[in-house]
């Protein structure tokens, strides 16, 4: 039998996120278009920079009940009417609020495309907002804040962001308003927010999929270009980073008696893409510190102690500002020991990175990006995403290509940047870490208060 020879295997070229074709429409809208040959599901998405802090203060979450009726019937047809076309299309449809702004979704057969896109012109110039649809979506949202106090998880997050964020900014509350403001949304103010605020100025439409013999750039101007255009500064209030709490640096048990898990979320300050020396090395310091299951905190509370299924870390970046958040949940009999051993793996960063764990992040970042763009839904998120970033996918591009020259020299400079701007370990009042736990407090207070991690504020969970 005759051995063959291993054969060499390459390493992967250097990938480019695919290239966009940009067209300006007259009312201010942006059009991006991803010929991607083969994907006949087109995707189109459109980023609206509408900030949470232009909802009255009054009706907070009043954005997230106009996402949800945009497609509850328009001015010639009922919202039963409009579901039965949106099937018949082949189109599937959704809208969302957040942080980063008002994002919507519609993918659709590629020989659908121009019915499809009359019925997002609909959509979003003719919305009816009926009485009944708004009202059954103020009770499902009321629902839901009951359901997300009553998950850990969900309400670790919810402590979390009124500890961490001034009380006075939009991002101390949900994004999706709370029970009182929920409960005072009318139809009239879903109606007046929609036309104050949804409009074309400002907004970045993509269209990505197989695109050959379509003329996209004329059939979205003659669908959108006679959309509202509106104010030209409609991202002033995205371009606001939000303010932190004076009191943040501390820590809050949420008590929950009997629990037999206790969920943790410990955050700090984090940068924006902004940031210097570049974002790239960022990416990676998450994914070392708890951005895998090989990672330094599931190698030693999930692997060696088996307290936890598993925590995750990250840097999550805003338009402006950001957060580094570490979350998940240990056995409740482990609690004080663990939330120790996270502060110190968090902090171990101050000690510097080993060549193998910065490899390991950057290869998986860079290596997987290709398959994590692959497709037209993702590409077309992408893009969006960036453009509510204020940026292009040029910065895509740029970042992949600053990762390959990212080493432990840079990722200890980032960590020693986070840790300086976020307060780590210096013991000033009010920096260093933000720690949130729901857990029964009878069982863990004063071993808590042993660790001398900072103050421990209990509150009592309704």
């Amino acid at each position: 039998m005759t051995a063959v020879a291993r054969p060499v295997v390459a390493p992967p070229e250097p990938w480019d996120f695919p290239e966009g074709r940009t067209h300006d429409l007259p009312n201010g809208l942006r059009l991006i278009t991803y010929d991607v040959p083969g994907q006949y599901v087109l995707s189109v998405r459109l980023g609206l920079p509408v900030s949470l802090r232009d909802e009255p203060r009054e009706r907070e979450g009043v954005a997230s009940i106009m996402a949800r009726t945009l497609d509850e019937g328009t001015a010639n047809h009922t919202a039963e009417e409009f579901a039965r076309l949106l099937e018949r299309k082949g189109v599937s449809f959704g809208a969302g609020m957040a942080d980063a702004g008002l994002s919507i979704d519609l993918d659709v057969v590629k020989g659908n495309l121009e019915p499809a896109l009359d019925l997002l012109r609909q959509i979003l110039t003719e919305p009816v907002f009926p009485q009944a649809e708004v009202a059954r979506q103020v009770r499902t949202r009321l629902a839901e804040i009951e359901q997300e106090r009553s998950v850990a998880a969900h309400r670790a997050g919810l402590e979390f962001v009124r500890t961490f964020y001034a009380a006075d900014d939009r991002s101390s509350r949900p994004t999706g308003g709370t029970r009182e403001t929920v409960r005072a949304i009318t139809r009239d103010d879903v109606a007046a927010f929609h036309q104050k605020h949804v409009v074309a100025a400002g907004v970045t439409a993509v269209v990505a999929g197989d695109l050959d013999g379509l003329d996209v750039p004329a059939l979205v101007e003659s669908a959108l270009g006679g959309w509202q255009k509106g104010p030209a500064d409609r991202a002033r209030h995205l371009d606001h980073a939000a303010a932190l709490a004076d009191d943040r640096g501390r820590i809050v048990l949420v008590s929950r008696p009997g629990s037999v898990q206790t969920e943790f979320v410990i955050g700090a300050p984090g940068p924006d893409r902004s940031v210097e020396g570049g974002w790239a090395p960022y990416p990676v310091l998450g994914f070392v510190l708890g951005g895998s299951p090989n990672a330094r905190v599931d190698a030693v509370l999930r692997e060696e102690k088996g307290y936890t299924y598993g925590i995750r870390s990250s840097f999550r970046p805003r338009r402006r500002g950001g957060v580094f958040l570490t979350s998940g949940s240990v056995r409740a009999d482990s609690t004080a020991e663990s939330l120790q051993l996270l502060v110190d793996i968090l902090e171990s960063g101050r000690k510097g990175f080993s060549d193998k764990e910065v490899r390991s992040g950057v290869d998986f970042i860079a290596k997987t990006a290709p398959g994590r763009y692959a497709t037209a839904d993702t590409i077309a998120d992408e893009a969006v995403g960036m453009a509510l970033d204020g940026r292009t996918t040029e910065f895509t591009t740029a970042n992949l290509r600053d990762l390959a020259t990212v080493d432990r020299v840079r990722v200890d400079q980032a960590y020693a940047r986070f840790a300086a701007a976020a307060g780590i370990g210096d013991g000033a009042p009010g920096t260093g870490w933000t720690i949130v736990m729901v857990g029964d407090a009878s069982e863990h207070l004063e071993a808590l208060k042993a660790l001398g991690l900072g103050d421990v504020t209990v509150v009592q969970d309704p």
